[in-house]
């Protein structure tokens, strides 16, 4: 039996009569509509209630499903600490999704759990369940900082749990919507938000699941949504089915966006397979962006190559260009995948013989030694957008009105503190923000005062 069915849900905790107070009958639509879930969840008498919240454990390459028999969890933080929840969950459904997860080699499971209680993107859509419906386990997932792909395949994979268990299981995607909205809000205002709020009403309510990949991280985070992850593993527990979908309701009056669509599958639809077509397109895509890069970007993709399948350091050959051989610098090598960085490491000034194999010595690094990430895969190679940056002089300034985001690159310096940003970056729209970013590469407070440097690179993509 495959997930029997899906809802997108918020979780504001004002939405609590408790924690609002009165305040929650502005948002009345959204309570109505939340009523509304409740009493389906319960018409369907789930075995057990998936619930991926934005607010459970998150970790950068890896997603946290929540172990041991049951957990506990109250509105204490919101000063409603009568609030309270106990929860069993169903621990041979997380086994299981554990062991599949393990058998593909993803990145999911139990481990590093740092806090058992049940957050609140958890116990807002429990708060509405449970007033209908007191039966069925739970299993809490949450998201991670992997790529929107990884987390519509941990949705298959807890189909694929369910099917294998023959369970009767529903999910909940708790997340919010864009939080700048309005400019009275608690976080502003900004254009991206009304943009992001309509997008995914728009693709949910159609149930257009291929179109949550095309939405750009960086208009996400200036939207600043909540639950684009979540909902993407929900779709993902829908691949290759038709679905029926309905939306409720959407409201934007406190500034934050809330949204809830209602979801069931009515059988099989080969035209759905909506990772499979998009990993094909992109497979094509940087195949022929591969064939027209330079003799730097295509040394890095070698490098990368030998490395991560044989764990061998390519050798620098004599028909590279004149310059990558005889000229010596500093140079960046970046990988990015789905979208979002996959490792960046690179040399302010040349730290061997030339360009050739500084590049090589770098591309290895950012594969398999970037702290930040853990090793490139092999199953991973085809799926790399590699860029190179080759470092000019490094020039000091005497303040940020010599800097320009978009042609220079920033050092920061406090004495042993020393931070580095490259111009030019997605998401990086001032000089303010690139001396910010850093500042915090290199340990150096917001307040502290840092010598500055600046330089230009020449990108090879």
């Amino acid at each position: 039996m495959p997930v029997c069915a899906a809802f997108m849900v918020p979780h504001p905790p004002m939405i609590v009569p408790a924690i609002g107070k009165g305040s929650e009958n502005q948002i009345r639509e959204t309570i109505d509509a939340y009523e509304r879930v409740a009493e389906e969840i319960a018409e369907l008498r789930p075995e057990t209630i998936i619930i991926t919240s934005p607010h459970s454990i998150m970790y950068a390459d890896y997603f946290h499903i929540s172990p041991k028999k049951k957990a506990e969890g109250s509105f204490d933080r919101f000063n409603a600490s009568q609030v309270k929840f106990s929860e069993e969950y169903d621990s041979e459904l997380v086994d299981k999704i554990c062991e599949l997860s393990g058998r593909e080699d993803f990145p999911a499971g139990t481990l590093g759990e740092r806090d058992p209680r049940l957050d609140h993107g958890t116990m807002v859509p429990l708060w509405f369940i449970r007033k209908h419906y007191k039966e069925g386990k739970i299993v809490r997932i949450g998201l991670s900082g992997l790529p929107l792909t990884d987390h519509y395949r941990l949705g298959m994979i807890i189909n694929e749990t369910v099917e294998e268990l023959d369970r009767k299981v529903v999910i909940v995607a708790s997340g919010d919507l864009s939080h700048k909205l309005q400019t009275y809000g608690p976080y502003g205002f900004a254009k991206e938000g009304p943009l992001y709020d309509e997008r995914i009403m728009d693709v949910c309510s159609r149930a257009a699941f291929g179109e949550l990949f095309d939405f750009d991280e960086d208009f996400c985070d200036k939207a600043a949504e909540c639950g684009h992850r979540s909902f993407v593993i929900m779709a993902g527990a829908f691949d290759g089915k038709k679905v029926r979908s309905e939306k409720l309701s959407h409201q934007d009056v406190t500034g934050v966006g809330y949204g809830i669509c209602t979801f069931y599958p009515e059988g099989n639809d080969e035209e759905r397979h909506f990772l499979e077509r998009r990993e094909k397109e992109t497979v094509r895509e940087l195949e022929v962006k591969n064939s027209n890069s330079d003799a730097y970007v295509k040394l890095a993709r070698k490098a990368v190559e030998e490395y991560v399948i044989k764990r061998k350091h390519l050798k620098v050959s004599d028909d590279l260009p004149e310059e990558m051989l005889k000229r010596r610098a500093g140079t960046f090598v970046s990988l990015h995948k789905d979208g979002q960085l996959r490792g960046c490491i690179g040399t302010i000034m040349a730290t061997q013989d030339n360009i050739a194999q500084e590049i090589i010595q770098n591309a290895i690094s950012a594969c398999s030694r970037d702290p930040r990430f853990s090793p490139v895969k092999e199953k991973e190679l085809k799926y790399l957008e590699i860029s190179v940056d080759v470092l000019g002089e490094i020039e000091d300034v005497s303040g940020p009105e010599e800097l320009d985001v978009k042609r220079y690159g920033v050092i920061v310096t406090k004495g042993s503190r020393r931070g580095l940003l490259l111009p030019d970056l997605d998401g990086v729209d001032s000089v303010e923000e690139q001396i910010e970013i850093a500042k915090r590469k290199a340990g150096i407070r917001e307040n502290e005062d840092v010598e500055l440097q600046r330089f230009e690179v020449i990108r090879h993509y």
